[in-house]
């Protein structure tokens, strides 16, 4: 059986008041590639962030490793949702990526051998280590989260998280990077939260929907009666393997 990695049991959160996660169940297991999708403000990122620790559920558990978050995050490496680098930020794709050897270094010490080559080993996963010496601010969209990933990676996680990691990179760098994503869950589970729910449908092996509560999906097609709950809009149907959606007219006036 495959080693459950993330636990979360009837897990809710609210701020200030408003909740965002209602009695949320959901596990990761090793070498699961896992895709949540749902509409904006429907707790997909604060999901992450419970699973983080960096967020405390009002009521419910979380395990991650069978441990506490705090503790087990030190095994999950996460590509944060792309946000604009300062171009002159004076940091190379190298001191980058070994960020990701802090948690497994001192403050107090030097870098050890055994950091540098796991930021190699990551860099060469990446396809990034001829682009070392550049400064991390003028890559590309796609090669900034490439090093991102790079910098998960470096900390030799058992999980992968990531949130919305192809926003703001184009269609031609999207297709190389869902393919480094394919080749990545043969060594670690991987958990990507993304708006774009046709990717989702052919990438991915399980679908959560998620929009306060979480509906699990595991088989090929997502009952069209979950999305419609999920999004609050009429969905027909997604199916892997099939690079389209098919949407029912929206009954709203001026809904397209």
């Amino acid at each position: 059986m495959p080693e459950e990695l993330v636990r979360l049991k009837d897990v809710t959160v609210s701020f200030d008041g408003e909740l965002i996660l209602d009695k949320v169940n959901f596990t990761v297991s090793e070498k699961d590639y896992t895709g949540i999708i749902g509409p904006n403000g429907s707790g997909k990122t604060t999901l992450l962030r419970v699973i983080l620790g960096l967020v405390h559920p009002d009521s419910g558990s979380v395990t991650v490793l069978g441990t506490p978050p705090e503790k087990g995050r030190r095994s999950v490496g996460y590509v944060p949702q792309f946000t604009e680098f300062d171009k002159v930020f004076p940091i190379s794709v190298w001191e980058f990526v070994m960020m990701g050897r802090l948690p497994k270094s001192s403050f107090a010490r030097r870098y050890t051998s055994e950091d540098r080559e796991k930021a190699v080993g990551a860099l060469k996963r990446v396809d990034l280590l001829n682009l070392k010496e550049k400064q991390l601010g003028v890559l590309s969209g796609g090669e900034k989260q490439r090093a991102y990933i790079a910098r998960a990676l470096a900390t030799d996680p058992k999980i992968l998280l990531l949130d919305e990691p192809t926003a703001n990179i184009d269609l031609k760098m999207e297709t190389g990077f869902y393919d480094l994503l394919s080749d990545l869950r043969n060594e670690v589970a991987v958990v990507l939260v993304s708006h774009d729910i046709s990717v989702i449908s052919v990438k991915v092996d399980k679908i959560a929907c998620l929009n306060k509560q979480l509906f699990m999906h595991e088989s090929s097609e997502i009952d069209e009666h979950i999305l419609e709950e999920t999004y609050k809009c009429p969905v027909e149907m997604i199916a892997h393997g099939v690079p389209h959606r098919v949407l029912k007219d929206h009954e709203e006036k001026g809904a397209h």
